[in-house]
């Protein structure tokens, strides 16, 4: 579904350096390292927002490495939501839609109801909790019907205990909707109990990739025990 093939990118004072990846179709995928990593620029480069130094980036066989973000055929939901506060929860998801030329409304109480946000259309961002914000941005992202959903640390503004109601969220959405899902994390309890594989990225670098047990249980340098 996604293949990243020698993938170069310099930032500032940051760069990440010949990165190869493949994330299998249906796969829930989290990318695991420290903050200052290089994760958020990684996903930033797969959804077109940036063009690579070197590499080059495919989906589903095509490559897409200096294509524009509208031809990448995904959505990306960043860590703070990024939700218009001048404008209710319809017209939030609304705007997605509209990005696609989507005019019916069955689709957007579909997701809303699936999401079990249909009780929040009315109401305005700055009015909900952190879980319910969430939800929004993510019925925003599902209403397009992507093949793939970004994740930028989608669970770091929430209390423990709507964490772990984003998690279920979140396996079930991948589930049922049998999407391939990219997370990035630094949040080694969420990426264990996420992952059908992990990607563990440190200073720009991929250091391992394999399933949570082989991450955890067999780390292969002691940089990636730690």
């Amino acid at each position: 579904m996604i293949e990243i093939e020698s993938l170069s990118r310099r930032w500032k004072n940051f760069a990440l350096e010949d990165l190869s990846l493949k994330i299998k179709s249906g796969e829930y995928f989290v990318i695991l390292g420290p903050t200052g990593a290089g994760k958020t620029l990684l996903l930033e480069l797969i959804a077109g927002f940036h063009s690579p130094d070197s590499g080059r980036i495919l989906i589903d066989g095509k490559e897409v490495t200096n294509l524009p973000p509208e031809k990448h055929d995904l959505v990306f939901v960043y860590q703070d939501y990024s939700l218009f506060p001048h404008m209710n929860v319809k017209k939030n998801i609304e705007f997605g839609m509209k990005m696609k030329k989507i005019k019916s409304q069955d689709k957007l109480h579909e997701i809303a109801s699936f999401l079990r946000i249909t009780n929040l259309l009315d109401r305005y961002p700055l009015t909900l909790s952190g879980g319910e914000q969430q939800r929004v941005a993510i019925a925003r992202a599902l209403v397009t019907d992507p093949k793939i959903l970004l994740l930028d640390e989608p669970m770091s503004a929430l209390d423990p205990r709507t964490q772990e109601n984003a998690r279920e969220l979140l396996l079930d959405l991948h589930k049922q909707k049998n999407l391939t899902v990219l997370h990035i994390t630094h949040d080694q309890t969420e990426a264990r109990i996420m992952a059908d594989r992990i990607a563990v990225i440190m200073d720009g670098k991929l250091m391992q990739v394999g399933v949570p047990e082989e991450i955890f249980d067999e780390p292969t340098d002691s940089r990636v025990a730690s």
